[in-house]
């Protein structure tokens, strides 16, 4: 499924929520979906906290198997290994079906993924910085969508 050379798609979800939870339950949902599609999924933070929660949201999460598979890695996630990787990192180093950029900055490499999902919430400062990153990936050329929630 990875297309190498093509530019990403990007999509924003912006929820009228500041719940603190809420970004992440949206990353499940989406990551949930990627996976039985059949891609590989690569789920940015920048905080350990809340990626740990959201390790314990995809343990839970998955419909019929009562959990999305994941793992906790540096490592950008592979075909043949674990679908969804959940990491502090700064972007994919390798290429990736989906990232899921919940950090506040854009991610490194962006060019890897095929699809990079944002996810905004009415958090002030977390919608400051997605207005940002949309202006950065729109100068860069990236085809945006954005859909709310």
């Amino acid at each position: 499924m990875i297309l190498l050379g093509a530019q990403p798609s990007v999509t924003f979800y912006v929820v009228e929520d500041a719940a603190p939870t809420v970004r992440l339950q949206v990353a499940c949902r989406i990551a949930e979906k990627a996976w039985k599609a059949g891609s590989t999924v690569l789920i940015q933070h920048s905080d350990p906290t809340q990626l740990a929660l959201l390790d314990e949201l995809l343990w839970t999460k998955g419909q019929q198997q009562g959990f999305i598979p994941h793992e906790i890695t540096a490592e950008a996630p592979r075909p043949d290994g674990t679908p969804v990787v959940l990491n502090t990192g700064s972007g994919p180093g390798e290429p990736v079906d989906v990232l899921i950029n919940l950090t506040p900055g854009l991610p490194t490499r962006p060019e890897l993924a095929t699809r990079i999902i944002e996810i905004i919430d009415a958090d002030p400062a977390l919608r400051a910085a997605g207005r940002e990153r949309f202006k950065a990936y729109r100068e860069r050329g990236f085809a945006l969508e954005k859909h709310d929630l």
